[in-house]
């Protein structure tokens, strides 16, 4: 299994512990001042989220995350921002209109090398991984690499045994969407496989 300590170099002596950002990331050569800051930045390869909502069960990767999440179970209603299109509340009206890019289609960050669009910056933050080769993620459990998060996440279920796509007609369930997709096939045939689109 491996660990954020495993990423994490502690062998800066006492004098070089004086310099400026001593604690380096080995996977991506980020350098920080505190061996905490450094721990946090760790989360980012590892997909860990140790910060979880007692209300609703999100996971978050920082407590100050966590912390605004929670203004949505305790703010009052008439100060949240409310999408008009789906209903969905937010506690700041710069969420709400990075939400409503999902109903207007609006994708401003365009990628450089392909041209493909995204709807915020950090999406296409991730998706330069994919020109650059970098892999930020990192698998506790085998130590596989990824460039996505997402990528991690369906790798997770290897581990987990979480299988949480269930076909409707036999409740046979798969770890991906794309082997439920293709499973369904056996009981409606290529022509209706939209069914879950």
């Amino acid at each position: 299994m491996l660990y954020w300590t495993d990423l994490f170099d502690f062998s800066s002596t006492v004098d070089e512990k004086t310099k400026e950002d001593p604690f380096s990331c080995k996977l991506c050569d980020k350098k920080f001042v505190q061996s905490t800051y450094l721990k946090t930045h760790m989360l980012i390869h590892t997909g860990e989220r140790p910060f979880s909502c007692k209300l609703c069960d999100k996971k978050f990767q920082r407590s100050s995350v966590l912390k605004r999440h929670m203004r949505v179970h305790t703010v009052e209603r008439e100060r949240l921002h409310n999408c008009e299109e789906c209903g969905k509340d937010f506690t700041e009206l710069s969420s709400l209109q990075t939400h409503m890019r999902i109903h207007t289609g609006e994708r401003p960050f365009s990628c450089e090398v392909c041209d493909k669009k995204f709807r915020q910056s950090s999406d296409l933050k991730g998706h330069m991984a994919i020109h650059t080769g970098e892999r930020r993620y990192i698998c506790t459990e085998c130590s596989k690499d990824f460039t996505q998060l997402s990528s991690l996440q369906k790798h997770m279920r290897i581990h987990t045994g979480e299988r949480p796509f269930g076909c409707e007609v036999c409740d046979k369930t798969f770890r991906t969407s794309s082997d439920l997709k293709r499973h369904v096939l056996i009981h409606t045939g290529p022509a209706r496989t939209n069914i879950l689109q």
